[in-house]
């Protein structure tokens, strides 16, 4: 050591001791401090200043390293830093290489979080089973934000915009701090214990991880998870992802994106029917367009000379059938007269009352109307009736006689 003292040292000597002394004693280690001086090079990488009430070092975080972030670095912010010391010889300070950069306590919020996480999902409070469809035609949308927050305000502008004719209830609530949760989870209730609403949108602008600590909440995650509404959360920016998110039936990057999604199914349902429309009247005057076309070529006289070129040979072919049966019939007449004379001849042939035309007669007992064709069946005495050609004459047997050979 008293060498040492004797010794005089070159500036770069002195700087490359304490360089390698920094470096190879303070490897991986975590600083604790307030952002300040915050800037982003064009490079890509992050230059800012840690500091405390007593003392501040330098701090950079390489292009490599700031695309991991959650979130974006401002002055003000508490962070911890994770990395090396290093020397920068040519200016002769120290600075800390960043590795790592998460917000103070973030570590411990976000292991409380993962463990809530899991004992909430174990309920099946996060089961894609359990999430309901959005309604098709929201008329009335219910809001649990901050009345006078960004949220808000990014809903009524995408609404008002899309002119989308939905009715917005806002339900106040506080978003951060103590009693946020509760006074969240007590809207969420109320919007469907008076059934305020088709759909709920639930969240909040952007923050960082504490900010959004209420939405995480378990009182909060149950209030999502037991609604009889379908909920939408939009809690943060597109990077943030609470509890509420995985409880609710849809997750929305951004309160203006939730805006857009209850609007955009009411707004594509309009444009579907006016495109139908716009199909439908098209095909109607295109049609009544061809319609008319043919008509021009149509008058009373061309109508009727048309008619007769169809008609005539229907009347043709009428006529033709009508004379064919006549014939038929006629014919068939004919046959039937002369067929029916000859069966009359045939009868007349072989009929009694032609042969009462030749002399002979019909004889009949008086009393019992039995034809006599046998003499000796008679006696004397026995009462008879004659019938001849022309009219009939009663007789009285005086005598019988035996057949004459």
């Amino acid at each position: 050591m008293s060498e040492s003292r004797n010794y005089t040292f070159r500036v770069s000597e002195i700087t490359s001791l304490i360089k390698d002394t920094l470096e190879n004693s303070f490897y991986d280690i975590a600083v604790e401090g307030e952002i300040s001086n915050f800037r982003a090079a064009a490079s890509g990488h992050y230059y800012f200043t840690l500091k405390d009430s007593d003392a501040m070092i330098q701090a950079v975080m390489f292009r490599g390293r700031t695309g991991r972030l959650t979130f974006q670095p401002e002055d003000g912010q508490l962070v911890i830093a994770r990395g090396n010391i290093s020397v920068y010889a040519k200016r002769g300070n120290y600075q800390i290489i960043c590795e790592r950069l998460e917000m103070a306590g973030e570590g411990t919020i976000l292991a409380l979080l993962e463990k809530r996480k899991q004992a909430l999902a174990a309920e099946g409070l996060f089961d894609e089973s359990r999430k309901r469809p959005l309604p098709l035609y929201p008329s009335r949308v219910a809001v649990v934000t901050s009345p006078t927050g960004a949220a808000i305000r990014d809903i009524l502008n995408v609404i008002g915009r899309r002119s989308a004719g939905i009715d917005l209830v806002i339900l106040p609530a506080v978003v951060q701090g103590d009693e946020a949760a509760r006074t969240i989870a007590r809207q969420i209730r109320l919007a469907n214990t008076h059934r305020l609403g088709d759909v709920v949108i639930v969240g909040r602008g952007g923050g960082s991880l504490e900010d959004l600590l209420p939405f995480s909440e378990e009182i909060v995650v149950r209030a999502i998870a037991e609604s009889e509404i379908p909920v939408i959360s939009a809690v943060g920016h597109e990077i943030d992802i609470t509890l509420s998110d995985l409880a609710a039936d849809v997750r929305a990057p951004t309160p203006s994106a939730a805006a857009e999604i209850v609007s955009a199914r009411r707004e594509e349902l309009l444009q579907r029917i006016r495109t139908i429309v716009e199909r439908m009247e098209s095909e109607i005057r295109r049609r009544a367009e061809h319609a008319r076309a043919i008509l021009k070529h149509f008058t009373p006289q061309t109508l009727e000379r048309s008619f007769r070129v169809l008609i005539q040979p229907v009347l043709l072919r009428l006529d033709d059938a009508k004379e064919a049966l006549i014939r038929a019939m006629s014919d068939r007449v004919t046959r039937l007269s002369h067929g029916l004379a000859l069966a009359v001849r045939e009868l007349e042939a072989v009929s009694p009352i032609g042969l009462l035309e030749k002399g002979y007669a019909v004889v009949r007992e008086r009393d019992t109307g039995r034809v006599v064709t046998d003499a000796s069946s008679q006696r004397a005495g026995s009462k008879l009736n004659i019938r001849l050609h022309r009219g009939t004459m009663d007789a009285e047997v005086e005598e019988v006689h035996g057949e004459e050979l």
